[in-house]
């Protein structure tokens, strides 16, 4: 069981049950355990699969304890991490589909307010954890809760456009979570969520360079952790900014030998996006040669 967040008082177990816009596509039984499929990038790991929701919670716990130390600035009124108060729907997730290594990891920016900001589950539309990824737990109240965006869990009512276009895509191709999740797992760059005093929804490259740089510091070191304990071939960005944060965090780190790919956001917000996400989506899947990992043939 990994170790328990500084700043997080729901321990998490892994045994128990933001929309950054971009409109631009450029180039995500008694038996004794047995090691994982070697990534060809990467040497023989010391964690068996059994152990890897937990090692993967683990990195979690110590990335928001350095990203809830840091001051992010007047503009910021709500800080909120969903990894603390959906720690049981956000466990869930890892403890049922993050067993294993996994080829490719999809990840986006950080957590939108009415998706993972409800279930802890990325891009977490409640209709899609709930009844395709069968995910369960409570919620708690975050410490410091804007009225206007109230923590619901599972009960939410409201979604974002972007989990229902994301989540769509994946089930039409994959057709169940288990063909999904057996090469590819989703994860986002930064946990937190933030707001202003109007509830505006503040994204990590909106925060000001010197909050800004804290931030990624912490995200680019939890993400090296985390392709090497996953053992990663291949990163999807969702978005512009993860692209690019993505290679200049391997680049520092001297990985050269992981491929990244762009996966436009799904955001109604950007105009690309309302025009055919869902062909732009495969066809860019299926250009960065990733798109059979999603598939039942793969």
């Amino acid at each position: 069981m990994p170790p328990k967040s500084k700043r997080q008082k729901t321990q998490h177990s892994a045994n128990s049950k933001n929309e950054e816009i971009n409109g631009t596509i450029d180039t995500d039984s008694g038996t004794e355990c047995v090691a994982p499929v070697l990534s060809k990038y990467f040497p023989a790991p010391s964690t068996s699969p059994q152990d890897i929701p937990a090692k993967f919670l683990e990195i979690e716990a110590k990335q928001t304890d350095k990203l809830l130390s840091l001051d992010y600035g007047e503009g910021i009124s709500y800080v909120y991490n969903p990894l603390d108060y959906a720690s049981e729907i956000h466990a869930d997730f890892v403890s049922k589909y993050c067993q294993g290594t996994k080829k490719v990891l999809l990840m986006g920016m950080n957590p939108g307010p009415w998706g993972m900001g409800q279930t802890g589950v990325p891009f977490g539309h409640v209709k899609y954890a709930k009844e395709w990824l069968g995910v369960t737990g409570g919620v708690k109240r975050p410490e410091k809760e804007h009225p206007k965006r109230p923590i619901q869990g599972l009960e939410c009512t409201k979604s974002e456009v972007s989990g229902d276009r994301l989540w769509s895509l994946l089930k039409e191709l994959s057709g169940s979570p288990d063909v999904l999740f057996r090469s590819v797992f989703l994860h986002n760059y930064c946990p937190l969520f933030f707001l202003k005093e109007s509830a505006k929804n503040v994204t990590p490259p909106e925060l000001k360079v010197k909050e800004r740089a804290g931030l990624e510091e912490a995200c680019d070191e939890a993400l090296i952790d985390t392709v090497k304990l996953l053992q990663v071939e291949h990163v999807i960005g969702v978005g512009n900014y993860v692209v690019d944060k993505t290679r200049k965090a391997f680049i520092k780190a001297g990985i050269t030998n992981i491929e990244i790919s762009l996966l436009m956001h799904p955001s109604p917000v950007n105009p690309a996006a309302n025009k055919g996400w869902r062909e732009i989506a495969i066809k860019q899947l299926t250009e960065s040669k990733v798109i059979n990992y999603f598939k039942p043939e793969a």
